[in-house]
């Protein structure tokens, strides 16, 4: 289903799928990575924890040319990566942040957030509510809620015009 509201003079797209398998969130990923739009683009993950966020990530990441060990950035705050000049968006600089643990938003702030996130690159934000106010508007907002048959539900949120190219 595919719903269109207009926010701050920006159409909103609202698309629900369901992720059935954890193939079918990796294959999200593969399309998700294939779109130009990703190499700029501010991403939020929302749900409740072991809904997959992480996992998307990962298969996001390896879809983009990641190699190696992925981790999770729930103790380190943040995840850094560079791509290889051998993927398809070479020198793509991407940060994976969670911010689980932070307690204040400010936290946010006095932790140098801001000069990463005005540079460019692909960020993907793990509880993006933790910061508060202090995170720029994200392009898409992932919203994954774990079904009683472990199934996943998922809403695709496009806040920009970045936003719908990645979900083109």
């Amino acid at each position: 289903m595919i719903e269109l509201m207009t926010v701050k003079d920006h159409p909103l797209i609202v698309k629900n799928i369901t992720w059935q398998s954890e193939a079918e969130t990796q294959a999200f990923a593969q399309a998700l990575a294939r779109q130009p739009a990703i190499g700029r683009a501010l991403i939020e993950l929302q749900g409740d924890l072991g809904a997959g966020k992480t996992t998307l990530v990962r298969h996001l990441l390896q879809s983009l040319g990641v190699e190696g060990r992925i981790k999770s950035p729930t103790y380190a705050v943040v995840e850094p990566y560079t791509l290889a000049s051998s993927s398809v968006h070479p020198g793509l600089a991407i940060w994976h942040c969670d911010f689980y643990r932070f307690n204040d938003p400010h936290e946010w702030e006095e932790a140098g957030f801001r000069d990463i996130f005005a540079s460019p690159g692909l960020k993907l934000v793990e509880w993006p509510e933790k910061a508060g106010n202090h995170l720029p508007q994200p392009d898409l907002r992932i919203h994954i809620d774990m079904l009683a048959n472990e199934s996943r539900a998922v809403t695709l949120t496009a806040l920009t015009t970045t936003g719908e190219e990645l979900l083109a």
